[in-house]
């Protein structure tokens, strides 16, 4: 385990109550399985009859892991996750495909493992939220180099949270959401858990964190995506899709 990785992990705390409890997701961010779904909608369409190489970052318990691999028999993955709480369940209730040599689970560093594949040796880079969990610094790096490790005409996609460029609409928005958290959680008795997910959220709306929207797009262009589309787009909930040219 690299330095950085073990550094990151300190403060993940997905490596924690959230990792164990992630199904908790479903109700708090509906649009999250919306968004699985529609990733793996996207890459079913992606050269059909061409059986793809993939690489998902972030897989997390496997939810988007399985609309990957439901949506398409010539598709293979790795999928990396740095929580291993994580990776342990994807694995238990997608054993059926591990068998069959569909899915490698891969408990790594994002870019660790990004770094560590040949250049354009994947059909397909997936992601379903995650990238915005990443420093602004290490969101470019690994962007980057997911542009290198895809063929020339390889398709990234990625369902995530990109922030409203507008400040006051985006804080609107994040308010919203932070009531109906506390509206579910009283609801569920589970409040305990509630505190990780705020402390969380924090992360991701602080200055190294936060994603927004339009230089997104502006991003992936100069890395030498394009085209850079956007498919769905509800509040913070985008799905987006760029191809290396």
């Amino acid at each position: 385990m690299s330095a950085r990785h073990q550094e990151i992990l300190k403060d993940n705390l997905f490596t924690g109550k959230i990792g164990a409890e992630y199904e908790f997701l479903r109700l708090m961010c509906p649009n999250h399985t919306v968004l699985a779904k529609r990733v793996g909608e996207t890459v079913a369409e992606w050269k059909p009859g061409v059986a793809l190489k993939g690489v998902e970052v972030g897989c997390g318990t496997g939810i988007s892991t399985l609309a990957l691999l439901a949506a398409r028999d010539d598709l293979s993955l790795v999928a990396i996750d740095s929580a291993a709480k994580m990776i342990d369940q994807a694995r238990a209730s997608l054993a059926d495909y591990v068998t069959a040599g569909r899915v490698d689970f891969r408990e790594s560093d994002a870019l660790d493992a990004l770094k560590a594949l040949p250049t354009a040796s994947v059909d397909v880079v997936a992601s379903n939220y995650a990238i915005h969990n990443f420093t602004q610094d290490y969101r470019a790096q690994a962007l980057a180099e997911i542009h290198r490790v895809l063929v020339r005409g390889g398709l990234f996609v990625n369902g995530d949270r990109y922030a409203i460029d507008d400040r006051a609409t985006h804080l609107a928005d994040t308010q919203a959401m932070v009531r109906q958290w506390f509206r579910l959680f009283r609801e569920l008795d589970r409040l305990d858990l509630l505190e990780d997910w705020i402390v969380h959220l924090y992360s991701d709306e602080s200055p190294e964190h936060i994603m927004y929207y339009q230089p997104s797009l502006t991003q992936l262009a100069a890395i030498g995506f394009a085209p850079v589309t956007v498919d769905f787009r509800e509040g913070v909930d985008t799905l987006l899709k760029a191809v290396k040219t």
